[in-house]
C-alpha cells in the first residue's frame, strides 16, 4: 500500500492520468461496462477487483486499445485515446501468460520492444541493464525462459513491459500462475518496482488479498459497474454495501430493521424472541427501515460465561471450528439457526483450546464494531 501522504484523489487540484467518462461497452445485447466514470492518478497502483465476468478485464482491454467503448470517452493525460491504436499508446500490458519468446534469452526478451522501435544500440544496452538490475535478473540474462523459474519469468515479463517507459502499465492477473508463497513475495517486489519507476500500474485481479496488499486504491466491480472505490483500509472497515463487505474478507451479515435510539445509535430488531442489537452509525436510518449489520469475525468475542457490560450478547453452541494455524474461526449456531463466526488468535497450543464442538458459548461485540448498511 502507498504511503499515507500519497492521496491525489483527495486533492481537488490534482489532474487524473486516466479518466473514464460515462463509458459503456456492449457486446451485442450484453452490457459488459455500464456508464462507468472513474479517475486514476499518476503513480497510483490501482486495483480492479471483482468476480469473473464483472467487467474488469473489458475495462483493461479498453485502456490497452484492444476494445473500443460503445459510448463515452477514455482520456489518458488529457488526450482522448478511444481511436488511438494499441501500438501508439503510451500504455503497456503484461499478460497472465507472460508471452515470452521461448527462443530468445532473457536479455533479448527485454530488448525486443526497444529494437522494434529502432533505438540506438548503446541506449538499448543501457536500458536493458537498468531493467535487469531493477528486477534482480542480472545473473540470468543469458538464459532462455524455460531455464528459469515461474517467479523469474514473471519478472522478465515485467522488465520487458517497463523497458519502453510507458506512462501506464496494465497487469492482467499477473501472479495467477505462481504458488501462494511466491505470490506473496512477488506482491512486495511489484510494489517496490512500481515505487522506484513511478509508473502508474493498473492491476486486474479476483484475489482480494492481492488487491488489498498492493493497491493505493481498490475498485470493487460487479456487473459492469464500480460498487466502491476506496483505499484498502476503507474498503475493509467502511464498506458501502453488503456486496463489498461480503466480497472483501470474512463477515457476518445480520438483517433486520432499524429503530433510532439516540444520536447515531440504533436498535436493530433482527429475530422474534431475541433482544434487539445495538449499533452505531454515521449514516441515517429511518424508523423501521430495513438494514444489514456487517460484523467482522475478529470483532466478535467468544466466552464461556455471559460477559457483563457488553453492548451486544447472544448465546449459541459451537457448530464448527476452522483451524488456520495463527487463528481459529468458530462457527456458532444460535437457537434460531443463524450461524455467527468469531475469530480467535491461536496464542496457545491447540490441545489447550478453550472451546470445542457442541460447547455452549457466549458471543459479544461493541456497538461500534459493526457497519450498518442500507443495501
Amino acid at each position: 500500500m502507498s504511503s499515507p501522504e500519497f492521496a491525489p484523489w483527495d486533492d481537488p487540484s490534482a489532474q487524473p492520468l486516466i479518466q473514464f467518462k460515462n463509458v459503456t461497452k456492449r457486446f451485442g445485447s450484453f452490457t459488459a461496462i455500464d456508464d462507468l466514470a472513474v479517475d486514476i492518478y499518476e503513480r497510483e497502483f490501482f486495483a480492479l477487483l471483482g468476480a469473473s465476468g464483472c467487467g474488469k478485464t473489458t475495462m483493461m482491454r479498453m485502456l490497452a486499445g484492444f476494445e473500443t467503448p460503445t459510448s463515452g470517452q477514455i482520456m489518458l493525460a488529457g488526450q482522448e485515446i478511444g481511436a488511438v491504436p494499441p501500438n501508439l499508446r503510451s500504455v503497456n500490458m503484461m499478460f497472465q501468460s507472460y508471452a515470452l519468446f521461448p527462443h530468445l534469452s532473457v536479455w533479448d526478451n527485454i530488448a525486443f520492444g526497444l529494437r522494434r522501435e529502432r533505438m540506438a544500440k548503446d541506449l538499448i544496452k543501457a536500458r536493458v541493464e537498468e531493467m535487469l538490475r531493477l528486477t534482480r535478473l542480472e545473473k540470468f540474462s543469458g538464459r532462455k525462459p524455460h531455464q528459469i523459474s515461474g517467479g523469474q519469468r514473471q519478472r522478465v515479463a515485467l522488465a520487458r513491459s517497463l523497458a519502453k517507459a510507458p506512462k501506464l502499465l496494465l497487469l492482467d492477473e499477473p501472479l495467477g500462475a505462481l504458488d501462494k508463497k511466491l505470490r506473496q513475495e512477488t506482491q512486495f517486489e511489484l510494489m517496490d518496482i512500481q515505487e522506484k519507476t513511478g509508473t502508474t500500474f493498473v492491476i486486474v485481479t479476483h484475489d482480494q488479498e492481492e488487491a488489498m496488499t498492493v493497491a493505493s486504491r481498490v475498485a470493487v466491480m460487479d456487473e459492469g459497474q464500480i460498487i466502491q472505490i476506496a483505499t484498502p483500509d476503507k474498503i475493509y472497515e467502511a464498506p458501502n454495501s453488503v456486496y463489498v463487505a461480503d466480497f472483501i474478507g470474512d463477515v457476518n451479515i445480520i438483517t433486520g430493521t432499524a429503530r433510532p435510539n439516540g444520536a447515531q445509535q440504533y436498535d436493530i430488531h433482527w429475530s422474534e424472541g431475541h433482544a434487539p442489537l445495538c449499533a452505531q452509525s454515521v449514516s441515517t436510518f429511518s424508523d423501521g427501515q430495513s438494514c444489514h449489520l456487517a460484523i467482522r469475525p475478529e470483532e466478535v468475542l467468544i466466552s464461556a460465561e455471559k460477559p457483563e457490560n457488553a453492548d451486544n450478547t447472544m448465546q449459541g453452541k459451537v457448530l464448527d471450528i476452522a483451524y488456520l494455524g495463527n487463528i481459529s474461526t468458530y462457527h456458532v449456531e444460535l437457537p434460531n439457526g443463524t450461524v455467527v463466526k468469531a475469530q480467535i488468535a491461536n496464542t496457545r497450543r491447540i490441545s489447550r483450546r478453550a472451546f470445542t464442538w457442541e460447547d455452549p458459548v457466549w458471543l459479544s461485540w461493541a456497538a461500534s464494531a459493526g457497519v450498518l448498511l442500507a443495501k
